[in-house]
């Protein structure tokens, strides 16, 4: 398994990853035209053709037995800035009587444009059957997860100070969002999978022209969408998992749509940025000893032709990181050549 830059030759494959991401996963819509922009918009950052402010890096994870897309993950240079970006952002207002003596404070929701200019990672998708608690299956998510801090650290110039995530929020058994039954579906006169189609074709101006501009108190919400905000989609617990032992943590916003939580922090802050380092590589003949569970993740350190994936192996004393000829020919490097890595087992 490998991550590569997305490819033209991927939008067959990448329409069929959109349609099994399910209700709620509002990066990846099942739009040709759309991936098709994805794919291109890509290509010219990677090529370095477009500012630094639009600049989207959309990855996949490739299967080299069958040649399939097994998942996908993406960076977006800064939100925001073409496009409004918007969240709740979950406050307190106080309330007192001094003749009566009491005193109250309510939770409160603000539409918000705070992330304005902040990195997102985004658009992380496994299919199902490369997930699993198997040696094998369990570090692919974790691949696609954390080769973009790599990707950060590497090329971090591009990248602002902050970076983000929006977690998908909670949905019943019939893929219902409380939480937009409850609100927004009063202010949009749109089913919840058109709005969240139309927010991630990009058509996001509608959130700002119809949602109301003075708080809501959340005690006038139903307790089902209540118990929504800041909570996640049953299969959005690992990857949230997996961001806050990088270090992002909930700082009160949420998606407008689901109240699924956004998760953020100063990208030097985290965690794979912080413990990357490079090394020099090595090829040899045959197979070199190697861990029976990978713990060293490497990604090369040039903007064209970049790859990321597991090594058997991590580096000597002297900074040297030996491949095997199957390691090297999966990273396309050589004996020479530089690569960032990161042990994901090493305490912060």
């Amino acid at each position: 398994m490998r991550i590569r830059p997305i490819a033209e030759g991927d939008l067959d494959e990448l329409q069929a990853l959109a349609r099994e991401t399910g209700v709620g996963f509002t990066s990846l819509p099942d739009n040709r035209d759309f991936l098709a922009s994805r794919i291109a918009s890509t290509v010219a950052a990677f090529e370095e053709r477009t500012p630094k402010e639009q600049r989207l890096y959309f990855f996949v994870l490739e299967d080299e037995a069958s040649g399939r897309l097994a998942g996908c993950c993406a960076i977006e240079g800064q939100v925001g800035r073409e496009i409004p970006f918007y969240h709740y952002r979950l406050g307190t207002l106080a309330h007192s009587s001094v003749q009566l003596d009491l005193h109250r404070t309510i939770d409160t929701l603000f539409l918000s444009s705070d992330h304005t200019g902040d990195a997102e990672v985004a658009s992380l998708f496994l299919r199902p059957e490369y997930r699993g608690a198997d040696h094998r299956h369990d570090r692919n998510g974790a691949l696609l997860s954390m080769m973009r801090w790599l990707f950060l650290a590497e090329f971090r110039d591009r990248f602002p100070d902050k970076v983000l995530a929006e977690m998908r929020g909670v949905f019943d058994e019939n893929g219902r969002s409380p939480f937009w039954e409850c609100l927004g579906s009063h202010f949009f006169p749109l089913a919840f999978d058109e709005a969240d189609r139309l927010t991630g074709l990009g058509q996001k101006s509608f959130i700002g022209e119809l949602m109301p501009k003075f708080p809501i108190y959340t005690p006038f919400l139903s307790e089902a969408a209540r118990a929504c905000i800041g909570q996640v989609h049953e299969h959005t617990r690992p990857a949230l998992a997996m961001l806050k032992k990088q270090g992002l943590r909930w700082e009160g916003f949420i998606d407008i749509f689901d109240g699924g939580p956004t998760v953020e922090a100063y990208i030097d802050d985290v965690r794979g940025v912080r413990l990357s380092r490079r090394c020099r590589v090595e090829v040899k003949a045959g197979t070199p000893e190697r861990s029976p569970r990978p713990r060293w993740l490497a990604a090369t350190t040039g903007m064209a032709g970049f790859r990321a994936a597991w090594l058997g192996r991590g580096p000597d004393a002297e900074g040297v990181v030996t491949l095997d000829e199957d390691e090297a020919r999966r990273l396309e490097v050589a004996s020479g050549d530089t690569l960032r890595i990161l042990d994901t087992e090493e305490e912060a």
